[in-house]
């Protein structure tokens, strides 16, 4: 692709090696995680939300159960203002919830911030000055000493307004464009700014390192996060936290290693949303966490909600691909994927694994409020046997015998190629019926006497038309006194090969199914039979696998029967 002579390596390493994030395979304990959709994800919508918008969005992010949550940047605008001022003064921030107001570090922004917290319980300052290369010698025209000094300026100025407040008041400060400091220079004027503030453990600061334009690959931005873990002052004091965009679509993967560098805390929105590619998704990473046994102290389970709330107030849609959230993240296809989930369900559910290790689902569902019938496996020209079977049994309480699995599935998928679109379960129960049960019968059966005589002797009622026939055949058991009834009396051949039955595990408990294969022209063909009466199921079922089967020799004998009038029955 030409024009990429232009482009150079805009990121800095570190001055000495640091990769021990690099033997760790995973966070043990959650972070701190702060949402700042309510201001840089709102920032970057076509439309911002409103104030009551607004408010039902900060709402839904304390019942997610974010303990810090941004609340936007007070002096930007009045709205912005008077939003703070809102759940400050309706008594909507918990105890245990701390808001963050955002400042760039200018003397009349910090003190209109300050106007705007008058009266919350708890408070982040979060003040920041961008000191990339790119900004300072392009942007500010300003040396590193002048860069710096903005920030310790306001640093001072956040710590003197700060002993008027009544609340509680945190600090925090970024270091815009971190990704685009040198290293060494970012963390002189970090430590420049603790030096203002003397962090102590029972009070501790913040300093956040945004990606604010996402340059380097994972490992790099690791290693950069572990130089500062290491070299910080007042470690002990201070809150490591990640601001990660996701120009490079690595912002998962940066919030991930930079946890394991020594990161404490998490700063990003639902979703992924925010300017340009967007920040962080916090519900990708606290569900990666989950996945791998971790409480990531936020509550998604009812996803559904999360993201309808979501789209409604941001306008913003959820992708159908989307981790953990999207309309087709749970959903199989494909016949062997299909067929693999639908046994390791079938283990799962026998109880075999206290652990979930269901193939192709790094989670349950139902952890995320989905559910196996309607989400998991859905049905198109795709899918196989083991998929088509599984919606029946999911939805219906059908269990298809595993012979009759196969030429179901094929029925299925020929139907969904046909019409070119996926088949709901409705429309695959109907194809069953209309196949297997409600079939056109040249005849039926309407009645039914048994008496235990030289095996099993069975006189059964044959209606066709308007006329009625009265036979008795043996068998050694029911089911086969009642097909030689049929064979001896339509001369007509065939093999009774299969037969099961279960009751059905869905809807009515009284009912039963049952399924019958006959073998006729070295062809197995099935037919299904239900009934409060598993005896009357069978025999149903008997009687639409040979109607199923067009045995010439029974349409000839139905074409000139003889027919006597029905007897009464003993």
């Amino acid at each position: 692709m030409k024009g990429f002579e232009k482009y150079r390596k805009m990121y800095f390493m570190p001055p000495t090696d640091c990769y021990d994030w690099a033997r760790k395979d995973s966070a043990d304990k959650a972070p701190i995680w702060c949402s700042v959709d309510l201001r840089d994800g709102n920032q970057a919508l076509i439309e911002p939300m409103s104030l009551e918008e607004k408010v039902k969005f900060y709402q839904m992010l304390v019942d997610i159960g974010f303990k810090h949550i941004e609340v936007g940047f007070p002096a930007a605008s009045e709205t912005e203002y008077q939003f703070l001022r809102t759940i400050i003064e309706r008594n909507m921030i918990p105890e245990d919830v701390t808001v963050q107001v955002l400042t760039q570090a200018r003397e009349h922004i910090i003190k209109r911030t300050f106007e705007a917290i008058d009266g919350a319980p708890n408070v982040i300052v979060h003040v920041y000055n961008s000191t990339s290369v790119a900004q300072r010698e392009q942007v500010f025209k300003k040396s590193k000493e002048e860069i710096k000094k903005i920030a310790v300026d306001g640093a001072k100025l956040v710590y003197e307004l700060s002993k008027n407040e009544k609340g509680n008041i945190s600090f925090e400060y970024s270091p815009e464009s971190f990704t685009g400091t040198e290293m060494e220079y970012a963390l002189e004027v970090c430590n420049a700014v603790l030096d203002v503030w003397q962090p102590v453990p029972e009070r501790k600061a913040i300093i956040n390192l945004p990606s604010t334009v996402e340059y380097s690959m994972p490992h790099v931005f690791a290693s950069q996060i572990e130089y500062f873990h290491k070299n910080l002052k007042y470690r002990d004091s201070v809150l490591i936290s990640l601001h990660p965009h996701n120009d490079r679509g690595c912002g998962i993967s940066d919030a991930e290693l930079g946890l394991l560098a020594g990161a404490d805390r998490i700063e990003g929105t639902l979703f992924g949303n925010g300017e340009r590619t967007g920040n962080v998704d916090i519900v990708t990473l606290a569900m990666n966490m989950y996945s791998l046994g971790v409480d990531p102290e936020l509550n998604f389970h009812n996803m559904k909600e999360i993201r309808r709330t979501y789209e409604e107030l941001t306008n913003m849609q959820v992708s159908m691909r989307q981790p953990y959230a999207g309309d087709l993240v749970f959903t199989a296809f494909s016949g062997s994927h299909q067929d693999a989930i639908s046994k390791g369900m079938s283990c799962h559910d026998s109880g075999c694994d206290p652990y979930w290790t269901v193939p192709y689902l790094p989670i349950d569902p139902k952890d995320v409020g989905r559910t196996y019938d309607s989400d998991v496996i859905r049905i198109n020209s795709q899918s196989g046997k083991g998929g088509v079977s599984y919606v029946l049994k999911q939805a219906y309480g059908i269990s298809l015998p595993d012979k009759m699995k196969e030429e179901f599935g094929y029925l299925v998928k020929d139907v969904s190629d046909k019409e070119h679109r996926e088949l709901e379960p409705e429309r695959i129960y109907d194809i069953f019926k209309e196949t297997y049960r409600d079939v056109d019968c040249a005849f039926h059966i309407s009645e039914c006497h048994f008496r235990q005589h030289n095996g099993m002797e069975a006189s059964i009622t044959i209606s066709c038309g308007d006329e009625t026939k009265i036979v008795t055949a043996y068998g050694n058991g029911r089911l086969d006194a009642v097909s030689n009834a049929l064979k001896q009396n339509f001369n007509i051949t065939y093999e009774l090969s299969e037969y099961t039955e279960h009751a059905l595990s869905r809807g009515s408990s009284s009912k039963a199914l049952a399924y019958v294969g006959i073998t006729a022209h070295d062809t197995l063909i099935w037919g299904v039979g239900m009934d409060e009466d598993i005896i009357k199921a069978s025999i149903n079922a008997l009687t639409a696998a040979i109607n199923r089967a067009g045995i010439r020799s029974l349409d000839r004998a139905i074409a000139k029967p003889h027919y006597a009038k029905p007897r009464t029955q003993m």
